[in-house]
């Protein structure tokens, strides 16, 4: 996309956009000598197709003093990352990494970064489509040392979507999406399995709330996690029609499909929507992530909703010993289309024209060949790692997930087939539906006429 498309997206988003606080962190590290060269262990069974050939040794950085400005999304990561650039620190003492962090407003912001000419040295988008949106700012990582240890999946959300081609990004994290839930409570109300179909969703609800849980934290006042559950409905409507999702958001797109042609999409996520506010926290759109992280992770609610692998970390600081179970959405009445959704959602651009390139390329070339680095993916932040390793996570989301993929398939990152911008719009449409100012047909028409507007134009 180029940049007069960008200042578009840029009008678009702050029309329909209020900014909302952003919380950031920042931290500082270092300058490096050698990369250390670091040698590719076998692939994960549960995240890689082959191993990675061995990883060549990192680029010698420059010893000259360089600053790097890493803005990202995702701060739920910010401590975890703090943590990896205090240790780069040891590796490269003259280079300074000032780090910030923000969720809501972060493609608005990084649009108003980019239109100004500030580009960030390293900045985060949705990968997929999302990677042609930016790719005019991004540099081209083929070759590099990373590629080598990149799992073979997550290198392929990083390439041009229009022609494959191309390595425009790395991962913090492989991931899974899913529902979390408490298995105690639910052993406690008599559920001896998690409910697969929509009617023993509704049946389980039910029970959980007879016995004084909440079945469910919400975080709707965070626009990201409606996408990630629609995406669940998503590929089961399309499974169900015959395409493939990414040929459906395709016809979105076109202004070619309605959301009432779809029943998965028209009745059961609305259903479901419907369902979450029933049974969820009182203040449903006043609930954000750390809303949900105190209710689910002091006991108080039987399942989180809209997150994934990331927030076990999080939940097992306020409860060492929760039981984290971890299941896919049940989006219809088949229980074989509640699957769990793996791949990677976000990428890390390096941008192409930056006064700090060779240094911001040392950092993310040793975060992705040491052997700290690699082991940093699992030991710091609890992730699935989006590089070949061969060490097994304890984290029960990774871990239930690996088996749930392994058994029952895992259901398409379909995501990664919109961009941010349109993904934030669909949030505020449904933020107004849960308050009352829109009903269903009126917001699906928003759906409709927005997807085409924004992403159609694309």
């Amino acid at each position: 996309m180029k940049k007069k498309l960008l200042s578009v997206l840029l009008c678009t988003a702050m029309l329909t956009t209020v900014l909302a606080g952003c919380g950031s962190g920042s931290d500082s590290g270092s300058d490096s000598g050698s990369a250390p060269a670091a040698e590719a262990p076998a692939a994960d069974a549960g995240t890689s197709e082959e191993p990675a050939a061995e990883a060549p040794a990192a680029e010698a950085s420059s010893s000259e003093e360089a600053e790097v400005y890493m803005f990202i999304a995702s701060p739920e990561y910010a401590d975890a990352i703090n943590t990896l650039i205090e240790e780069y620190k040891n590796v490269a003492p003259n280079v300074t990494i000032n780090y910030e962090t923000t969720q809501n407003d972060y493609p608005t912001l990084l649009k108003a970064k980019l239109n100004s000419g500030e580009v960030p040295d390293i900045f985060s988008s949705t990968s997929g489509k999302e990677i042609d949106v930016y790719k005019e700012y991004s540099f081209d990582l083929s070759g590099q040392a990373l590629e080598s240890t990149m799992q073979p999946a997550v290198a392929a959300m990083m390439a041009s979507p229009e022609d494959g081609s191309g390595l425009y990004g790395i991962a913090i994290k492989g991931n899974y999406f899913g529902m979390i839930y408490n298995k105690a409570i639910f052993e406690e109300c008599g559920i001896a399995e998690f409910p697969q179909t929509v009617s023993d969703m509704e049946a389980a609800c039910e029970k959980i709330s007879a016995a004084g849980y909440k079945p469910f934290t919400t975080g709707f006042n965070e626009w990201w996690v409606f996408k990630h559950v629609w995406q669940h409905f998503l590929d089961a409507a399309a499974a169900n029609a015959g395409v493939s999702a990414a040929e459906l958001v395709a016809k979105f797109e076109k202004g070619e499909a309605k959301v009432a042609d779809y029943p998965e999409l028209y009745n059961n996520f609305f259903n479901f929507i419907d369902l979450v506010v029933k049974y969820g926290d009182d203040k449903p759109l006043e609930t954000a992530l750390d809303g949900e992280l105190s209710a689910f992770g002091t006991g108080k609610a039987a399942m989180v909703v809209g997150q994934g692998a990331w927030v076990e970390a999080d939940l097992l600081a306020i409860d060492p010993n929760l039981q984290i179970g971890f299941n896919g959405y049940p989006v219809s009445d088949d229980a074989a289309q509640c699957q769990v959704i793996a791949g990677s959602d976000q990428a890390l651009r390096i941008a192409a024209d930056s006064d700090a390139l060779q240094a911001t390329l040392d950092f993310v070339n040793w975060w992705y060949t040491s052997d700290y680095g690699k082991a940093w993916f699992i030991d710091v932040a609890g992730v699935v790692p989006p590089v070949v390793s061969d060490v097994e996570s304890t984290f029960e989301v990774v871990k239930q997930g690996d088996a749930l993929s392994a058994s029952n398939g895992a259901a398409d990152l379909s995501i990664c087939y919109s961009t941010d911008s349109w993904h934030q719009t669909f949030g505020e449409i449904m933020q107004s539906y849960i308050s009352g100012a829109a009903d269903k047909d009126a917001s699906c028409a928003q759906i409709e006429e927005q997807w085409a507007a924004i992403d159609g134009a694309n």
